[in-house]
């Protein structure tokens, strides 16, 4: 009986969304903004080569703070990570990289592959630029452009073991990928903007014209976390240069798609969620995790800068707060662990240099200031996320993902969702805990989309 008048109320509701809401939004003319602190100065078009070279004073200072650091209060008796991350391990990474990390050797590593900078928009953007080399003649395979955006609090080191994945030639493929993998602005290398309003839409146009700057004219685009909104909403603004969207991070966040969520929270097989039943339900479940994991989203939506002080000022602090997102993103289960099941899928090194990212750079305050921006007023009056994306789209779940949605869900933002696949183990951080099974759904996604058109390009 309860679950009749469920149903009828959240019917008359959803009814109510649909009759009021227009059957397709406007797509808005964003404008192309200077966010640098030179607004009347024309940008240069250079692109010009870049390669890490960190002061020998900045590390030396890093480990005298390292070396000066104040007692931690202990945990709690049997708490694990339940807390926050656990002070006793948090002592053990800190020793690690106050002794054993060798910023010199990885900061050779990074400089493998070729990075840039550019000036687009008044802001200078650092980019990796990695083309295939020692493609066989013989194949005749063809190169695709191909963007790859990461989000907080990652960034382009996420990237560093998928990137050989994607540009050797794969068998019963004729085509290979040619990367452009920028840091966000005001993350890493990027500057941030100097002036308030640059949300997930303003960079999409940044992305725009940085492609257009590098000579392709359509091209590829993938994306988690913040890069999956941004890759978005490329592909909905500009659907004649976006070929196809490839992204570990699906959501709909229409009105339609949310009604229907609460609805299927009831009556599951109405929305397809009876399958993978426990990745999309029961909703109350998924909301108590999400309020659980998401104080930081708080605080760094309405104030950014307060929480960035603390963290540009101590190394362990930046740490124990990066750190934190990457145990339980990974896996909600790792809380549990006493060392955070840090160790299942990264190393101690990749995790560092990570944060070595936004330490050496300071900017994790800029990089916060994306919550802000993205979820204000004005911007969210623009409702770009609610534009549907009509480009060919593919939707790699994977299982330990923080949010995931059924199929059915997603086909008022994805209505040309080509692809879909549940994959068999990995979460938020898609290219860093799982590049093989990401490459893998990226490869398989373009080679449909080819072959259902019968062009690449």
């Amino acid at each position: 009986m309860w679950k009749s008048v469920v149903f009828i109320t959240l019917s008359a509701v959803g009814i109510g969304i649909f009759l009021n809401y227009p059957d397709e939004l406007p797509v808005p003319t964003l404008p192309e903004t200077n966010w640098g602190p030179k607004k009347n100065v024309k940008d240069s078009t250079e692109i010009r080569p870049f390669k890490i070279d960190v002061p020998a004073s900045v590390i030396g200072d890093l480990k005298y703070r390292l070396e000066h650091r104040r007692p931690y209060v202990e945990p709690l008796e049997d708490v694990a990570w339940t807390y926050g991350i656990s002070t006793k391990y948090l002592n053990t990474v800190l020793d690690y990289w106050k002794n054993k990390y060798n910023w010199t050797e990885r900061q050779a590593l990074l400089n493998k592959y070729p990075q840039f900078k550019t000036i687009i928009q008044g802001l200078d953007i650092h980019f990796y630029h990695v083309r295939p080399t020692n493609l066989p003649k013989d194949k005749n395979l063809k190169v695709l452009p191909l963007l790859l955006l990461h989000g907080w609090p990652g960034s382009v080191v996420e990237f560093q073991k998928i990137i050989p994945m994607l540009t050797k030639p794969w068998p019963k493929h004729d085509f290979v990928f040619e990367l452009v993998i920028p840091s966000l602005p005001g993350y890493g290398f990027s500057e941030g903007a100097v002036r308030p309003g640059m949300a997930t839409a303003q960079m999409a146009v940044i992305f725009k014209n940085l492609m257009h700057r590098l000579g392709f004219d359509k091209f590829y685009v993938q994306g988690g976390d913040w890069g999956a909104l941004v890759t978005s909403n490329m592909a909905a603004l500009y659907p004649e240069k976006v070929i196809g969207l490839h992204t570990n991070m699906c959501a709909a966040l229409t009105p339609k798609a949310m009604f229907w969520t609460f609805i299927g929270s009831y009556f599951p097989s109405l929305v397809g969620g009876s399958e993978n039943y426990e990745l999309f339900y029961p909703l109350s479940k998924v909301l108590l995790s999400m309020i659980e994991e998401s104080g930081y989203f708080h605080i760094q939506a309405t104030k950014p800068d307060t929480v960035g002080v603390g963290l540009t000022s101590s190394p362990d602090g930046l740490a124990a707060y990066i750190f934190e997102k990457f145990s339980t993103w990974t896996n909600k289960e790792y809380k549990h662990r006493n060392d955070g099941g840090l160790l299942e899928k990264y190393t101690l090194d990749e995790l560092l240099d990570n944060v070595m990212l936004y330490w050496v750079t300071s900017s994790i305050t800029t990089s916060v200031r994306l919550y802000s921006e993205n979820f204000s007023a004005a911007y969210q009056a623009l409702k770009i996320e609610r534009l549907p994306v009509k480009v060919p789209t593919a939707c790699a779940i994977f299982p330990n993902e923080l949010l995931a949605t059924p199929k059915s869900l997603l086909a008022d933002r994805f209505p040309n969702l080509i692809q879909y696949n549940i994959l068999k183990s990995g979460g938020h951080f898609a290219a860093f805990e799982e590049p093989k099974l990401l490459a893998e759904d990226i490869f398989s996604f373009v080679k449909k989309l080819t072959e259902s058109t019968g062009k690449s390009s």
